[in-house]
């Protein structure tokens, strides 16, 4: 399993993106004090300057107040411009960092078990291993039609959507998600919690750029006492 790009996110705005997801998960809730920042900086194990970055970009999206003399303060509000704001799997009590692992990138002609999406008969298949913060949850297989550009193991990152719009220029604009139930498949790696063919969760996308069709189809099987699928109104 080629784990070499499974951190590539610079650790402040792994900080931040963790926070913000705690935010609009309400494990932080509006007005909640944080610890002094070289309290909170040594328990995440990080120094107080990369700790005030991440601090910085969550201030940045309106999600907190700094008050002098008196401390950091969460302004709970509706989440945007957060780089894993359309991940919707996570941990049962709310929150957590999306990670990834890959385990499998290559460009190949699309099956004919997959449904209908982009203009190309070809692909780039990209299969992962997910975890929220360090609990493994979740594997699932992405397909890229061949016109909206080609990765290799080379170019993809944690953040494919980032990778999208920085490699290829291709901005995700919407996404349509069908949850339910489906069986693990035959190819999960030995660390998901799950044999091959138990049942599970279940998330089939379909992802939008610019272009009328479908520029990518991903399906998720995940561990439903691992990590819920949330999608949040308003």
């Amino acid at each position: 399993m080629d784990q070499s790009r499974s951190s590539d996110l610079p650790k402040y705005l792994q900080i931040s993106e963790s926070l913000i997801r705690d935010i609009g998960a309400g494990v932080l809730a509006d007005g909640t004090r944080l610890p002094p920042e070289r309290d909170m900086a040594a328990g995440l194990g990080i120094s107080v300057g990369t700790l005030r970055k991440a601090l910085s970009e969550i201030e940045a999206k309106g999600l907190l107040s700094r008050v002098q003399g008196s401390g950091n303060y969460i302004k709970a509000g509706r989440v945007t411009g957060s780089i894993y704001g359309m991940f919707r799997l996570e941990k049962p009590g709310g929150g957590g960092l999306p990670r990834a692992a890959f385990l499998d990138v290559r460009t190949v002609a699309k099956p004919a078990d997959l449904p209908p999406f982009g203009t190309s008969d070809q692909a780039t298949r990209m299969r992962r291993l997910r975890s929220l913060d360090s609990t493994v949850m979740a594997v699932e297989e992405i397909w890229l039609d061949a016109e909206a550009g080609v990765l290799s193991t080379d170019t993809v990152s944690e953040s494919l959507y980032h990778a999208y719009r920085e490699i290829l220029g291709l901005q995700v604009l919407r996404a349509e998600d069908r949850v339910g139930l489906g069986s693990v498949p035959d190819w999960a790696p030995a660390q998901f919690p799950l044999d091959a063919g138990t049942t599970c969760g279940f998330i089939e996308r379909f992802t939008w750029g610019a272009q009328t069709a479908p520029v990518e189809y991903s399906r998720t099987w995940f561990d439903p006492s691992r990590a819920v699928y949330v999608q949040r109104l308003g």
